[in-house]
């Protein structure tokens, strides 16, 4: 096969290495069985629950457990083993990646101790998850302890519920570890892809159906509301590929007395959409608190606050502006915690790179402080508007089959599917290098 050294592999090349490179392929293939085991185990239910009883709960009102079920594939809905998923494992690495920014010592492993650190702070991660996964199954077994089959002891049913819930979202933890060692992609991605898929078929068939019995105006409304979000993918496509190229330039180099290296040119990319999908699941996890606080405590001031803040409430604008807000304000706290302009001008002066006409030390702090902080704002506000438009067209159209599929869900697949592709191509590009050596 004829390749170019200089271009990305296009489809046929890659479906070529598939089909000829038994790495790739075993890759893939472990990738798609371990991904098709988490599937089966959301199936495998847990005894002793009354299933119409619960439904019923989720169908009346439980938002905050209706949006974990989203990232679960309908797991907490079917109340299988996997019903947490990863859900323990991604709180955890939010959990560190918060503590690495407020504790040195943390720190200091990720920056300064190399591939040791990141092992270690690995470790610490799976800890936090079986300790905050133990948490959550006590707290989702004690949600569930008035829906128990009677006959059986409350505290019975609660240790037995605990210890399926946080075995289940254990085992799914190391499979999604194993996808990423052995597979295609990043585990913990591809397992929360999965489960965000496994609900379009669903969603499709209550939109086809719902075109089928509607009237004239159901159907103008739903063909609105698919252009908008297949509007809204090419938007998250440009974005999340989208970044400032900084020029930076390397000092003249004497080597061994012999000559001097040219001055080498090159740039510095600082991603538009620096947090990615993050601020929106804070912000979307912040904003039904005092739901779920208002359920639980019945509360008649968080009752109202709750009927405020609610995406179905009379006056949606109090509701979308604390969604804006909060994506926004998530939005620079997450890019804060990703990107240090201090440690970048540090890194440039020591080696001996520089950014045309700004001085390196403070000023290269502060000149590269003001890119990013203008790119933030960008980033968030094309994050809020992601999250706001779709859920007005909605309700403008009185479309709600598309309900499962907001805009986290539409940036998480389409970030996936791009981190994923890339990984591919990347092992393409190295068998393809690989075959000029042997050659």
């Amino acid at each position: 096969m004829l390749v170019s050294r200089g271009r990305n592999p296009n489809a046929s090349e890659v479906i070529g290495q598939l089909i000829t490179n038994p790495g790739l392929r075993g890759r893939v293939l472990t990738t798609l069985s371990l991904l098709l085991l988490v599937r089966l185990g959301i199936y495998i239910p847990i005894p002793g629950i009354n299933r119409e009883a619960f439904k019923q709960f989720i169908d009346q009102g439980g938002q905050l457990i209706g949006f974990l079920d989203i990232f679960t594939g309908g797991g907490i809905s079917t109340l299988g083993i996997f019903a947490l998923g990863i859900l323990p494992f991604i709180n955890a690495s939010i959990i560190l990646q918060l503590l690495t920014a407020a504790l040195p010592q943390l720190e200091n492993l990720q920056k300064n101790e190399g591939e040791a650190g990141r092992r270690k702070i690995a470790q610490i991660t799976r800890y936090v998850a079986l300790g905050w996964g133990m948490i959550q199954s006590l707290v989702f077994a004690t949600i569930l302890r008035q829906y128990s089959i009677e006959g059986l002891s409350e505290v019975a049913f609660v240790i037995q519920t605990s210890l399926a819930l946080v075995t289940g979202s254990m085992v799914v933890m190391w499979i999604a570890e194993i996808i990423t060692e052995r597979g295609i992609g990043q585990g913990a991605s591809l397992v929360i892809f999965l489960n965000i898929v496994a609900t379009l078929p669903r969603t499709l068939g209550a939109t086809v159906e719902a075109a089928q019995t509607g009237d004239r105006d159901t159907v103008i409304g739903i063909i609105v509301l698919v252009l908008v979000f297949l509007a809204t993918i090419v938007g998250i496509i440009f974005v999340q590929e989208g970044a400032r190229r900084i020029p930076i330039v390397s000092a003249k180099r004497q080597v061994n007395g012999t000559g001097v290296l040219p001055t080498r040119q090159s740039y510095l990319p600082l991603k538009l959409n620096a947090g990615g999908v993050m601020p929106i699941i804070f912000a979307s996890a912040l904003i039904l608190l005092p739901v779920t606080a208002a359920n639980l405590t019945k509360s008649e001031w968080l009752i109202r606050v709750a009927s405020t803040l609610s995406p179905n409430a009379a006056n949606p604008w109090p509701y979308a502006l604390a969604f804006f807000a909060l994506i926004l304000g998530f939005s620079y706290f997450y890019a804060s915690l990703t990107v240090s302009p201090v440690d970048i001008a540090i890194n440039l002066k020591r080696g001996g790179v520089a950014i045309p006409g700004v001085r390196p030390g403070s000023a290269t702090t502060n000149y590269l402080s003001g890119v990013q902080n203008r790119l933030t704002l960008l980033g968030g506000l094309f994050l809020g508007s992601v999250a706001i438009i779709p859920a007005a067209v909605e309700r403008a159209t009185n479309v709600q089959t598309f309900q499962g599929l907001g805009a986290t869900s539409l940036l998480i697949l389409v970030g996936v599917a791009i981190d994923t592709a890339k990984q591919v191509q990347t092992y393409v590009i190295s068998q393809r290098y690989e075959g000029l050596v042997r050659q």
